[in-house]
């Protein structure tokens, strides 16, 4: 059987949900994005708290992947993992980030850039374990980024861990999972617009002020 060719050049999809004015911005760019982020929640985006993550290795190689946005306050956006995965040691060595939110359903997306700390122990602790007791179990068992033999390997750590706590014992946090938090410096938000002059406004933070400019698409 012969698959079908796909033109990907004349895939298109037309931008006509709305404007984007520096008029409608408030001030402050985290309040901006909640805003934007509490319209997600009402037009049922699916998923709006997934993030591409973007890091940088220590020779300069750029990688992305999703991760979700799990906490939000005037310093940042949080998220949680493993420090030992691939995106912990990028960051490790370079805390400097970008994140991305696409709202498809929206027209929207959403660009961030800043620098990365860790979060302190005790936010850590408090956000794992209020996972389900599965997730919390697939952090201990799980050695992310690393190469494995087979997905046995998995299901046998964790059918042991399963055993090991099946009395409902508080889990213990692993040391080396926990939160980071994006403190940013620059905030980009993207609205489509008709005949691809899309409207990208950014924020850019100025000592302890934010300063909005309009970027061409």
């Amino acid at each position: 059987m012969t698959l079908k060719r796909i033109d990907i050049g004349v895939i298109r999809t037309a931008y006509k949900m709305g404007e984007l004015s520096e008029d409608e911005l408030r001030p402050d760019p985290i309040e901006q994005f909640r805003d934007w982020f509490e319209e997600a929640l009402e037009k049922d985006v699916m998923e709006p708290n997934a993030m591409t993550l973007a890091t940088v290795s220590s020779n300069g190689q750029p990688s992305a992947r999703i991760v979700l946005l799990k906490d939000l306050d005037d310093n940042g956006f949080g998220f949680f993992t493993n420090y030992e995965s691939q995106k912990g040691v990028e960051l490790q060595g370079n805390p400097k980030a970008a994140l991305l939110f696409f709202w498809p359903e929206l027209q929207r997306q959403v660009r961030v850039v800043g620098r990365v700390s860790k979060m302190s122990a005790e936010q850590s602790e408090t956000y794992f374990h209020s996972r389900p007791r599965g997730s919390q179990l697939g952090a201990i068992a799980s050695p992310q980024s690393r190469e494995i033999t087979g997905r046995e390997t998995l299901s046998t750590k964790l059918d042991e861990l399963e055993q090991q706590y099946k009395d409902g014992t508080r889990i213990p946090r692993p040391s080396h999972w926990g939160g980071y938090r994006l403190h940013p410096d620059r905030i980009e938000f993207w609205q489509g617009g008709d005949n691809r002059l899309h409207d990208r406004l950014v924020y850019t933070q100025q000592g302890t002020e934010w300063e909005v400019s309009r970027l061409a698409p």
